[in-house]
């Protein structure tokens, strides 16, 4: 009886630890954006901010591009999507702010991207995807529509994300797709094998930076980004906009 307790207390340990497991997995992808043409870079909660929730983050199996919009509107048949040569990206430049921990990683991203086209002006959005250690892509970010003209360099447009829950620590990449605001026509992308700037950037989530003393933050998980969920994190984003140092430019 005594080793048949025993064998029943071990049994029970381990399909906790195998569900508190199964919960840290199931952890959703929660973040907040602030996007525009002309907003302030550096300073979340300025021009038009959403609440964002994903599925867990995907981090198994090699990269490719088969998890991006572009791929999906392929194998959906919806049209040619082959890049179009008269898109293309100029620049592109990324900013990593927020890591209160001091540990060399930061739950921010100031992204901004100059694209350009050949003809007068174009009306276009963009799809933003993060990749975890060099895992599968996954959706982070989508744009307004805004426009394009020509090769006019007043035209840059600025993505700023906090991530708050479901974004381990480690190294992530960056790839940006382009797209037709009329009909959703893949235009064009940009990525780590085009740019540096793109590549190996040390993000984690806000539950992860916790600076000596503190404490971790909440993760409200909204299941679908319900109101509870956005309050609670509208005024996480009013409490950090008066404690964040100034924003921090990531050294190449």
């Amino acid at each position: 009886m005594k080793y048949a307790n025993r064998t029943l207390a071990l049994v029970a340990m381990l399909f906790l630890a195998t569900a508190s497991m199964a919960q840290a997995n199931d952890e959703p992808r929660q973040s907040l954006t602030s996007q525009g043409s002309e907003i302030t870079r550096g300073s979340v909660g300025d021009g038009k901010t959403s609440y964002d929730e994903f599925e867990t983050l995907n981090i198994d199996g090699a990269r490719d591009k088969k998890e991006a919009r572009s791929a999906q509107q392929k194998m959906g048949a919806i049209s040619s999507q082959a890049a179009d040569l008269n898109f293309w990206f100029y620049d592109v430049d990324v900013q990593l702010f927020s890591d209160f921990d001091h540990d060399g990683y930061y739950f921010g991203i100031d992204l901004l991207f100059d694209a350009d086209t050949n003809y007068s002006s174009v009306d276009v959005y963009a799809v933003l995807y993060l990749s975890f250690d060099y895992g599968p892509w996954n959706e982070y970010a989508e744009t307004e529509d805004f426009t394009l003209f020509g090769t006019a360099s007043s035209d840059d447009y600025v993505v700023e994300t906090e991530l708050v829950s479901g974004y381990p620590t480690g190294d992530y990449d960056i790839l940006i797709e382009l797209f037709d605001a009329y009909d959703g026509t893949y235009l064009a992308s940009f990525g780590p094998e085009d740019t540096s700037e793109l590549a190996l950037l040390p993000l984690e989530d806000s539950t992860r930076d916790t600076p000596p003393g503190g404490q971790t933050q909440v993760v409200v998980n909204s299941g679908g980004g319900g109101s509870t969920g956005l309050l609670f994190l509208l005024g996480l984003l009013a409490v950090r906009m008066t404690l964040r140092p100034q924003a921090a430019r990531l050294s190449k």
